[in-house]
């Protein structure tokens, strides 16, 4: 009889178990619980990216995707903690933990989506080489036997790789830290030309009064948007859900306008 019982209390016990582990895998994606739980949303960002993410004359760190970042973490009620990174290990400290998304001028390409959960565009974009305006040069193809710089993993990286003809004309390509060092190695005549974001070579030129220029032809047109874990669905939709709420009552609108003088957003268009 005792034997029986100890029997009957052990199946209990592995049922228990059993059904005590279905719930707590039921529970599946926890991403959104887990940020709202700590109060604290972690935006990693590469802190030399001007608009998008970078320091000012304060040294504090500033830009368009900061404030998009500020606004959304204010309506999900956390608190926004920016986290510059390594742009080259971006992927490791998204997926090590350290940070809860990646979100500072990151372009969306194919290659990266089957690593990364990406929210919708919320800006459109193109790839294109800056070069000093005394130059000659009028296309991609009057680089031709010339040293380019560009930022090593960024998306300039991958636009110059998926290009093979003009790649295949260049003498190098020379991947430096960040776009700020590939543009004052073009001022020296390190390189003849920079490839990187329109955006940031635009705010560059403007901000810095530096005699450069940028090409007409465009190496690729591309898409920013925020990326996340590949499991984190439901924090990547609630930062959608925000996003998309902030376009609607016109929000993404108004900060577009104080950094570019015109709403460059194509969230809900």
């Amino acid at each position: 009889m005792k034997k029986l019982l100890t029997v009957a209390i052990l199946a209990f016990l592995t049922v228990t178990l059993l059904v005590a582990g279905g719930t707590k895998e039921s529970k599946g994606d926890q991403s959104l619980e887990k940020v709202v739980s700590k109060g604290v949303f972690v935006m990693g960002l590469d802190d030399s990216f001007p608009p998008m993410g970078y320091r000012d004359e304060n040294n504090e760190i500033v830009g368009f995707d900061i404030d998009l970042a500020k606004e959304v973490t204010r309506r999900m009620g956390v608190t926004l903690k920016v986290q510059p990174i390594d742009w080259n290990a971006k992927e490791q400290e998204l997926n090590t933990g350290n940070i809860d998304c990646i979100w500072n001028g990151f372009t969306i390409t194919a290659e990266r989506r089957k690593v990364i959960n990406f929210s919708d565009p919320y800006v459109d974009n193109a790839q294109v080489a800056v070069v000093r305006n005394k130059t000659s040069y009028k296309t991609l193809a009057d680089l031709a036997g010339k040293s380019i710089g560009l930022q090593a993993g960024s998306s300039a990286a991958d636009a110059v790789a998926n290009n093979t003809a003009f790649a295949s004309s260049v003498k190098e390509v020379i991947e430096v830290k960040d776009n700020l060092t590939a543009l004052m190695d073009l001022e020296i005549g390190g390189v003849e030309a920079v490839v990187l974001d329109l955006f940031v070579a635009i705010d560059n030129i403007t901000r810095s009064g530096k005699d450069f220029r940028i090409l007409d032809e465009h190496l690729a047109p591309e898409e920013y948007g925020v990326g996340f874990r590949k499991g984190d669905q439901a924090l990547r939709d609630e930062v959608q859900k925000q996003l998309n709420a902030m376009a609607q009552d016109g929000t993404l609108a108004k900060i577009s306008t104080i950094w570019f003088g015109e709403d460059i957003t194509v969230v809900g268009k």
